[in-house]
């Protein structure tokens, strides 16, 4: 695969590519590709224009509906992925559902911790 395909396929999915070219989706653990995940920007270590990208790119391929997705520490840059969106690209962005939640996660040396988790779904 050239490196503008390889571009492309991650600013449409809105992976985090990690150092094997393998695309990081670890905080969906045991989760299949769904209708659902298709149109779902994950929000992970990239700057936040890399993201920004992803939802532009997302509405202009003809979807009127995306999921902007974070868990702890990258909730705020969710946030401001959203807002650079409706603020700079697309002035009829609407909020259509802001859900937070919780997650258990299995730590590596075996014990449980919580984090917070935010789902921003937007509509054009």
């Amino acid at each position: 695969m050239d490196g503008n395909t390889e571009m492309s396929r991650e600013a449409d999915t809105g992976y985090a590519q990690g150092r094997e070219g393998q695309e990081d989706r670890s905080w969906q653990q045991g989760q299949q590709d769904t209708p659902e995940m298709r149109n779902t920007v994950f929000i992970g270590k990239k700057s936040t224009m890399n993201y920004v990208l992803a939802v532009v790119t997302q509405f202009n391929s003809g979807l009127s509906e995306v999921t902007i997705k974070a868990r702890g520490r990258a909730i705020s840059k969710a946030v401001d992925v959203q807002q650079i969106v409706a603020n700079k690209f697309i002035a009829t962005l609407k909020n259509k559902d802001i859900r937070l939640s919780t997650e258990s996660m299995l730590n590596e040396d075996g014990t449980k911790s919580r984090v917070s988790a935010i789902q921003i779904i937007i509509t054009k």
